[in-house]
């Protein structure tokens, strides 16, 4: 007798950042992403099968997470400045085989003035008080077109009987407006946009509807941050694309093909330079 199939919509309290990262019954915003261009199937798949380790640059970010939202991995602040002698590298293995954020004794005071960034920022500062939301939840649903499991992680989410708000906390080299203009369409932002709001509504937690906030900071001193909703064209956008990717995704999984950027073809494509590179070549010598 096969096992029912749980397809109703829930909220999970307290699953663990990397079981719900493990997940291979549900599809994530970053994979319905990685599924769309400059990204395929075929690398999809192999990513998802065959996993990499932290990298270090993600550090800071997850250390600053958890100092705003009080949840993620446990932090541990060193004594060395670098990791170039020997003990220095076997206690920074020593804390990541423990599941914790290895940090040099100067990180440590960076992501603490990071935060500190945060509280005192006008905008950011009241959506990131402590007990105004709730972190990083996880949310399961089931796309009624596709049938596809999906899941969501909001870094923070305010639950107001008037008004539902998820606010997503990223951090950049640059959070200069125009440079966090660039980041939603450089990485597809808008789609994770749509989605979360898609996931929360879809889990009965707005009843009102939700809307999304991003908090980009600087990880440069004096550490600046811009907080901005998601424009709703693009949240429109982003949504459609998601709605692509699902059906690229349930074709793969029912096919069992998993395509590269050309898939089956009869010939070989042509290929040439961006359409804005030609056009600027030809007008250079129309003159």
């Amino acid at each position: 007798m096969t096992a029912a199939v749980d397809t109703a919509p829930k909220w999970v309290d307290g699953l663990p950042a990397d079981e719900y990262h493990a997940d291979r019954t549900s599809i994530s915003s970053s994979g319905l992403r990685a599924l769309l261009p400059p990204g395929c199937p075929a690398q999809y798949r192999y990513d998802r099968d065959n996993p990499k380790p932290p990298k270090r640059e993600f550090d800071l970010g997850h250390a600053a997470h958890k100092l705003v939202l009080g949840e993620g991995e446990e932090i541990v602040v060193t004594e060395y400045d670098d990791w170039r002698t020997k003990d220095a590298r076997e206690e920074r293995d020593e804390i990541r085989a423990a599941g914790a954020v290895p940090l040099l004794a100067h990180e440590g005071e960076q992501v603490q003035a990071m935060a500190d960034a945060i509280r005192q920022h006008p905008d950011a500062g009241p959506l990131f008080a402590p007990g105004m939301g709730i972190p990083e939840r996880s949310i399961y649903w089931t796309d009624p077109a596709t049938g596809i499991r999906c899941r969501v992680r909001p870094d923070w989410l305010i639950i107001r009987p008037e008004i539902t708000v998820i606010v997503d906390l990223k951090t950049t080299t640059d959070a200069s407006p125009d440079a966090c203009s660039k980041a939603i369409e450089s990485y597809s932002y808008h789609q994770q946009g749509a989605l979360y709001i898609d996931g929360v509504q879809a889990a009965g937690l707005a009843p009102e509807g939700a809307r999304f906030f991003f908090a980009f900071q600087s990880k440069k001193a004096p550490y600046l941050v811009t907080v901005r909703e998601l424009a709703d064209q693009d949240q429109d956008i982003g949504r459609a694309r998601n709605e692509k990717a699902l059906r690229i995704y349930a074709d793969c999984e029912r096919t069992g093909q998993w395509p590269d950027w050309t898939g089956p073809t009869p010939t070989i494509s042509q290929i040439g330079m961006p359409t804005w590179a030609t056009l600027r070549q030809i007008e250079e010598f129309l003159r």
